[in-house]
Parts: structure tokens; sequence; C-alpha cells
């Protein structure tokens, strides 16, 4: 593979190297294509979810968790993050790997700009380059959002979900924003013993989740020492060489929360600036999403955009689907599209983890279904003895089933395993598996997916 300079006609050209850019250009060029990938960090091969993203956050939460429940200790959170380095460090590696074996891919080092329909500027410090070729793939991800609130630009003591990873272990952190992020790392830094206090401006946290269940995920953070305060709107954020101090208002008095850190947790916001789409006739959205057809086309031909850049959901594994949707394009019968896609679950790793797919219960209801409802605390489940048998039987499971075809809706499981588990439930969806035949499958004992014998039971 040349990293140089690109005197060859190229086939396809790739911006950013995560999971859908990646896998796609291993995919043309073992059919034959020449191919070139753009990523404008070396620090970056991989992508968001192997270098900043899933990986390297789970792995610090996995520390937290075999900690439990020790104190504050700056030293055991600084052996954790070396350990994240070393994970990140070995799978970067190991993705570049993977296309430099490849004779027909051309890695390009820099930052990318359109300049044209089909031709694409490299900018690599003292360095130019001009690429062109018919298919132009753009992958370059999310970033986290940035509110318009004084004082919350990224610096200092005010971090984001990325560099918040490698700051000092904060004594006290301060999380604006109550969604899966924010909830997810207010769970990870309490465990870690931090003091951790969560603002969130709706009436609650998780507010996409049944109020059961976030209440449950609330339940276990209050466990770990963190505090939700709900309906609490940030006006500013300041600091000094002590610390940092977010101002808030709720119920109509302003507030003050002084800590060592805080962490905006808002969300994440398509990397499409600075790309030069408009010289390419690409159309974005109100978001700067790049807005796609169900076959992942641009609005400018020969012009795609997967992962995180299009305004789908923001997951690693929907990425990968992106890539079997355009390769079936480009290389099959073109008949694959993101419509296609039916029960696609999520997982915030809190402790225990909650994973969803599907439909809520407020949700159905807001649709006017007639449902059947399933739902038990893990500890009361008889016939789960995992949970129990690893020491956290906390959490809960729930079923939205359809009352009239018994199809399952949705379901929600917080529970240990429940990352594993939701994918079955889910897979049971694709294939419409009622919930009466997942009721009665043969489970392995002691798991928890045997959980569903009994919680299913409860519908008869």
């Amino acid at each position: 593979m040349d990293s140089a300079s690109v005197d060859e006609k190229l086939d396809a050209i790739i911006i950013g190297w995560g999971k859908g850019g990646k896998t796609l250009a291993g995919t043309l060029a073992r059919a034959g294509q020449r191919v070139a990938i753009i990523e404008q960090s070396s620090q970056m091969y991989g992508g968001t979810c192997i270098n900043i993203g899933c990986v390297p956050t789970k792995a610090l939460i996995h520390d937290a968790e075999s900690r439990d429940g020790a104190g504050y200790d700056p030293q055991i959170f600084q052996a954790a993050v070396d350990r994240r380095d070393k994970l990140t460090a070995m799978m970067r590696a190991k993705n570049f790997s993977m296309l430099d074996e490849l004779d027909s891919v051309l890695v390009v080092n820099g930052t990318a700009a359109f300049t044209g329909p089909k031709s694409i500027k490299v900018n690599a410090g003292s360095e130019e380059q001009e690429l062109s070729a018919e298919t132009i793939i753009i992958n370059t991800g999310a970033l986290p959002a940035v509110p318009e609130i004084d004082g919350a630009q990224i610096g200092g003591r005010v971090h984001d979900s990325t560099t918040i990873q490698h700051a000092p272990l904060p004594k006290t952190l301060a999380v604006v924003g109550g969604g899966y992020v924010g909830i997810e790392f207010a769970s990870m830094f309490a465990q870690f013993g931090s003091k951790v206090t969560v603002l969130d401006r709706g009436s609650r946290a998780l507010s996409k989740e049944d109020a059961d269940v976030a209440a449950e995920v609330q339940g276990c953070l209050e466990d770990a020492g963190a505090e939700i305060i709900s309906s609490a709107s940030v006006r500013s954020i300041s600091q000094d060489e002590h610390g940092a101090t977010v101002s808030y208002e709720r119920e109509g008095e302003v507030h003050r929360l002084q800590s060592d850190a805080v962490l905006i947790a808002l969300g994440r916001v398509p990397n499409t600036a600075g790309l030069g789409l408009e010289a390419a006739g690409v159309r974005t959205g109100s978001r700067g999403e790049i807005v796609v057809d169900e076959f992942l086309a641009t609005s400018a031909p020969g012009i795609y955009a997967v992962g995180d850049a299009n305004g789908g959901p923001q997951f690693t594994y929907i990425s990968l689907d992106d890539h079997r949707v355009l390769a079936n394009r480009l290389l099959g019968d073109g008949s694959r599209s993101t419509k296609d896609r039916v029960a696609v679950p999520y997982t915030i790793f809190t402790t225990p983890p909650l994973a969803r797919v599907g439909l809520s219960e407020k949700q159905a209801a807001k649709q006017g279904l007639d449902t059947r409802i399933a739902v038990k605390k893990v500890a009361e489940i008889a016939a789960m003895p995992r949970p129990k048998i690893v020491g956290d039987p906390r959490g809960i499971i729930k079923f939205v089933v359809d009352a009239r075809s018994d199809g399952i809706l949705g379901a929600a499981l917080m529970h240990v395993d429940s990352q594993e588990v939701i994918n079955l439930v889910a897979l049971a969806m694709r294939q419409r598996i009622g919930a009466a035949e997942l009721r009665d499958q043969i489970f392995t004992h002691p798991s928890s997916t045997e959980a569903l014998n009994e919680v299913l039971g409860q519908l008869g």
C-alpha cells in the first residue's frame, strides 16, 4: 500500500475510517477495485468506536465495576486509563493492518474537502493532494454536541465524552444532560469514587424510556452515590484554578453547583462541517446530517454517506449494516436497503446495563396499539439465578406484546447480561417469533436468558 502521491485511476474514495468505511474499503478492494481511504488522524484508524467510543468507554466501565464500591482513588483510575490506551492502540494497529495488507487500498492522511462532484482535495499540513473517483463515500462520523451555553466550550475543567477519558479523576463531577451518554458516564464515574451530580432539563432522566424502567436505572445510579436533578436548565458554566461552577434554573430559582469538572453530554451531531459539500452538490439537513435515500445515495450522483454522518441511528452496528446496503448497491443487485431494518436493539452500559429493542409501553400506547405487558423485577424472578450468582440481582424485565397477534412489539431488559439477551429478543422479533413461542424455548441454566420463560409466562 502506497501512502504517497496518486497518479493512477481510483475507483472509489472513502472519507473516514469508521466501521462502515473501513469495511467497504476492504470489500471493494477484494472485488478488484482501487480504493483510497482518507483519515485526518492516524490516532483514529478504525474510527470512533475503537478509539474514543464504544470499546474504550466499556473498558473503563468494566474496571469501574470491578472496584465493587471502593472509594475515590486516582491511581486506580489512571491504571484503568492505561489499560484502555493499550487496548485501543492494539485495535488501531489491527485495523490499519487489515487494509495495509491489501495492495489495492491506498491510505491518505489528511483533511478532505470536495472541490467538485468527483474530486477531493486532501490537506496534510504543508502538502495538498488532489484525488478523483466516480464513487465517493462519506464516512466522517459524529462529534459531541456543544450547546449554546455561556462557558460550555470544551477546555480546562469542561469536558466532552472524549476529553474526560484522559482527565484527572474528579472528586466531584457535574454532568450536563440526563440522556444515554450522560447516564452511562455518571454510572461509571460514580463507581470510580467521584461524587456525581446529573443536571437534566427534562422532568426525569432517560425520558424516552418508560417511567418504571427509568426509575430502575435511577435507583442503581443512586446506589452508586450519584444524584440526578431533574427540570434543571443550565444557564452558564464558569471555571478557575479551584474548580467549576454550573449555574442552573429550577422551579424559578437559580442554583449553583460547584465541582472539579463538568461533562457536557447532550448528544452528538454529524461531523460534516468543512467537507465542502456544497461544491459537490450534496444536500444536508438541519443538524448538518447528509440527506440520503434508502440506498444511502446523496443528492449528488455517485456520492454516498454511511454511518453517523447520514443522520441515522448512531451505532457502530448500523454503520456496519450501511456497508452491507451500499456494497449490495455497488457490487450486487441493489435490492438491499435501510428499510429492511427492523428491531434494532441498543444498550446503555450502566451497572447493570439497560438494553432495549422496539416499542416501549408508552410508545405503543401513543400509537393506539392493543397490548399486553409482562414485567417483573429481576430480584423476584425465581428462574433467573445468574444475577444472584454474580452478586447483582437488580434490574427489571419488561415486554410489550401485541394483544391480538402475540407478536413482540418491544422489550426493555435491565440486568446482568442484558446486552447479550437483547439480541435474542431482537432476532425473535425479526423472525416473527411470538411471545408464547419465545416463552417456551429451552435455554441453558443458570443463565440470564432463562428469565424469558418466567417473565413471558405471565402472559399465559
